[in-house]
């Protein structure tokens, strides 16, 4: 089993180290709650050293400042202002994330990008120059573009593509288990989340169809190679005076800190990036533009975009902690790109903070160091849109094991419907439950709530073609749709199993594959019948009657306005959201992630 620490991430290691990471206790200086000074003021008077770590009690925003498991830097903890930690919180800020902003500089030979100092100020790019020795120089703003630069001889780049999946979630889950088979695989995004067969392993051809062959021996029709032959080389190209230079990574800080990013010829969508950026190579052939960037930086540009304007603040200030909590469980995702976090809805929303607020501004200053855990771990801080009246377990929308504090909550502050006696895995529960539309936290949102869509049959067909192809399903030559129906839900309502029937035959689409394999559903929450024709004997199309917006799973941003509306505090909120968990600062005793199934071997 792998944890991930505090300590190692206060490193800022961005990498995930090999076997059990060992974290020790860690003494801090406290504030004497009788003497009212500090050990570091040199003053006379009683001092006491608190000792945090492993048995240090989780946290309650409501703990008396009596509770000796309460002491900390400077008073009690308030999510409703300052004070706040001085010591482990203060270092929370210190943790560096790298955030892939621009993914896949690249892809088109007309890409390009500007960065430019902020005013008064000058950047710093390193490079190796032409004698392949680094060189420094200072520019206020670096241009930069695509040459791609032929091959001497072409070359084949190839993998072996295990699965393919629209989730990381999914795909580690996937991951896992080819490694309980003996196989060593990575997780990519060359569009789609995939498993790769580790590339470093089965460097050779040889190798690569020894694998694929045992595989498909075994029964497996998902897995192939992936091959293309490759003529030219995109480099990352820069003039500075009168000399272009061709490479492949580029380092770029400034004095102040703060880089201005814009994209394209006529500099659109212009960004502010805290930190520093770097161009390197992804797995994919193309570029990464990297920001590494403070926590508590990176999140003044994620949690007014994510919760949006306007919100009350105690959801800002419970969005600001999971997203706090999300960051640093899931770190992992880009590590075949050599980065940890993407900017967009695969992880969360990052916009750099030239569009920050003070209320988001005040609950991250308020909240800083906050995190939320279940049994001492960090908790996976999922969070949508809108779930539409129910939240749904983990395990509704992707496979892997279960998160105990991930369960269905019908997300209202009343007793609308009891789930241990009306399963919503009864197909009539469900959709007397979707006909009830008053007393939800989302009610006042009926375009997120509940929704209808009618599709015909041209584009049902075209919909589901287009998914197959993209993810090389065998029954992606089929031409017309004859039937389709769900199978199976869960108690929470959501669509497990949907069955289609085709001119090529059956095929069965499972949890999150059934919204992504149509246009309308906005949510796995939903139910679908036919059109006919006038004479009811033609088939004509279908219709979607679902509610929520995203997979439904934890947090909902637009039902926990209403409850911040009803006086609910940020951490009630959470409580509601996530049963069980707690609020704590970070400390060395806290886990970021578990690897339960061992995944990466010492």
């Amino acid at each position: 089993m792998e944890d991930r620490t505090f300590r190692d991430l206060e490193s800022g290691n961005g990498n995930y180290g090999l076997g059990t990471l060992k974290t020790k206790l860690m003494t801090i200086k406290a504030f004497d709650l009788n003497s009212h000074q500090n050990t570091a003021s040199g003053k006379t008077g009683r001092f006491r050293n608190w000792i945090v770590g492993f048995t240090k009690k989780p946290i309650s925003l409501n703990s008396p400042a009596s509770n000796p498991h309460f002491l900390i830097p400077l008073m009690t903890l308030s999510l409703w202002g300052l004070p706040i930690l001085s010591g482990l919180a203060a270092k929370a800020s210190d943790i560096p994330l790298k955030v892939g902003v621009v993914q896949r500089f690249g892809d088109e030979p007309t890409d390009k990008l500007t960065l430019k100092a902020a005013p008064d100020d000058q950047l710093t790019v390193k490079f190796l120059g032409g004698d392949m020795q680094p060189k420094t120089k200072q520019l206020s703003s670096l241009k930069l573009e695509i040459v791609n630069k032929p091959l001497q001889q072409p070359q084949i780049e190839e993998y072996v593509v295990l699965s393919n999946h629209g989730t990381f979630e999914t795909a580690e889950d996937s991951a896992n288990k080819w490694r309980e088979k003996g196989i060593e695989v990575e997780v990519a995004k060359p569009d789609r989340w995939q498993v790769w067969a580790k590339r470093s392993v089965y460097q050779t051809p040889l190798l690569r169809r020894l694998l694929l062959a045992s595989i498909k021996a075994k029964g497996d029709t998902t897995a192939y190679i992936d091959t293309n032959v490759v003529t030219e080389v995109p480099h990352a190209s820069f003039v500075i005076g009168n000399y272009r230079y061709h490479r492949r990574e580029i380092d770029i800080t400034a004095g102040k800190n703060l880089i201005w990013v814009s994209k394209g010829e006529n500099n659109r969508r212009t960004r502010l990036y805290p930190g520093s950026l770097r161009i390197q190579p992804n797995a994919y052939g193309d570029y990464t533009l990297v920001n590494q960037v403070p926590l508590e930086s990176y999140l003044r540009g994620v949690v007014p975009h994510e919760i949006g304007a306007g919100a009350r603040y105690s959801t800002v200030a419970a969005q600001s902690i999971i997203a706090r909590t999300y960051a640093l469980r899931n770190r992992r995702r880009f590590n075949v790109d050599g980065y940890e976090l993407c900017a967009d809805t695969h992880c969360q929303v990052y916009f750099g903070i030239n569009q920050t607020n003070p209320v988001a501004d005040r609950a991250i200053a308020a909240t800083k160091g906050l995190v939320l855990t279940y049994n001492n771990e960090l908790v996976d801080a999922l969070y949508s849109a809108a779930t539409g009246g129910v939240s749904a377990p983990f395990s509704d929308v992707w496979n892997g094991s279960e998160r105990p504090y991930l369960r269905a909550v019908v997300d209202s502050p009343y007793s609308l419907w009891n789930l241990s006696q009306k399963s919503l895995a009864d197909e009539q529960n469900f959709r007397e439950f979707m006909n009830l539309k008053q007393g939800f936290n989302e009610t006042d949102n009926s375009y997120l709530f509940r929704w209808k869509y009618n599709n015909s049959l041209k584009q049902v067909t075209s919909h589901l073609q287009r998914y197959l192809k993209k993810t090389k399903h065998p029954l992606a030559n089929f031409t017309t749709i004859e039937h389709m129906e769900v199978v199976e839900r869960s108690p929470a309502g959501r669509v497990l199993k949907m069955a289609v029937t085709t001119d090529r035959g059956i095929l069965e689409l499972s949890k999150n594959e059934a919204r992504s394999a149509f246009g309308p559903p906005r949510s796995t929450l939903f139910y679908v019948d036919p059109i006919y024709d006038k004479g009811n004997q033609t088939l004509k199309g279908y219709v979607f009657v679902g509610g929520g917006f995203g997979h439904g799973v934890g947090f909902s941003q637009h039902g926990s306005q209403n409850l911040a509306k009803l006086g609910w505090s940020a951490e009630k909120i959470l409580s509601f959201y996530y049963p069980g968990t707690q609020i704590q600062p970070l400390n060395n005793s806290i886990i970021f992630w578990q690897n339960a199934s061992a995944l990466v071997k010492p």
